[in-house]
């Protein structure tokens, strides 16, 4: 299995492989007594682990990692203490699938995600059949998973005990708690609007956002509507800000006749 370089450029890669033969709960990263959402990844390619999972911490979930069905049996008793489960379909000793099924009989409300290296209809169907709730097809963008994995949380109704204080996408940082964003470190100077448009299409990252969509969240705050035009003008304003050339523009792009797309870009 193989993932694209936007995926894995800023990944820091432990060099101390002395955990590998830790059970799951060694992976837990000290967080103090801040609580996030917890995910189960069941991945065997040791080589993707590390990052995966240093990746999704920055994005403010709590990891645990197993590496074959059996591992992931044994967690059958616990499984109720983890928010989402993002499974791998082909493991040494099994698959996802199997795994997805033992969870659905005992816990039916757990989302769960499969990663796979195939888009082939079959193995689509299989792991939606099984129960699974979403699938993402390798190689992957870091910022695709994530906002799966958000979406899947709030439709799940499961909130972030503390909201995570902040959304790294490649080269650009949303500090939730402080209204500010910084890109490539420096912070950005946005107004409210160009703030919270920023934020929409970060949260919806490689993914397009209609133009309707993003009216009906930019609802202004005083009560003044926020009309196409005027869209289109915070369009141009965030650009200007964000994109090195903005006439070229390789963070937000415009999908013609539908709206807009946030790209991430590597930091």
């Amino acid at each position: 299995m193989r993932w694209n370089s936007s995926f894995r450029t800023g990944w820091i890669v432990s060099e101390n492989r002395s955990d590998r033969n830790c059970p799951a709960e060694a992976f837990w990263m000290d967080k103090g007594e801040r609580q996030m959402n917890r995910i189960l990844l069941l991945e065997d390619d040791v080589s993707l682990i590390d990052g995966l999972r240093y990746s999704l911490e920055k994005n403010g979930f709590e990891v645990a990692v197993v590496r074959t069905v059996r591992e992931a049996v044994r967690l059958m008793p616990d499984i109720g203490t983890y928010d989402l489960l993002l499974l791998d379909v082909t493991l040494p000793d099994g698959t996802g699938f199997e795994v997805c099924e033992t969870i659905r009989k005992k816990n039916g409300k757990i989302p769960i995600i499969f990663l796979t290296a195939s888009d082939e209809e079959v193995n689509i169907i299989r792991g939606l059949d099984c129960g699974g709730d979403d699938y993402i097809t390798k190689p992957f963008k870091l910022g695709e998973l994530c906002s799966r994995i958000r979406a899947l949380l709030r439709r799940a109704g499961i909130s972030d005990p503390a909201e995570s204080s902040s959304v790294t996408c490649g080269d650009i940082t949303i500090d939730l708690l402080g209204s500010r964003a910084m890109l490539c470190g420096k912070k950005l100077d946005l107004t409210g609007a160009e703030y919270r448009l920023l934020c929409l299409l970060v949260n919806h990252a490689n993914r397009t956002v209609t133009r309707e969509a993003i009216l009906n969240e930019l609802w202004d705050g005083t009560g003044d509507f926020v009309d196409d035009n005027t869209l289109s003008v915070y369009v141009r304003r965030l650009r200007e800000k964000v994109e090195a050339d903005p006439s070229h523009p390789r963070h937000l792009l415009t999908v013609r006749g539908f709206g807009y797309q946030w790209k991430e870009v590597s930091a």
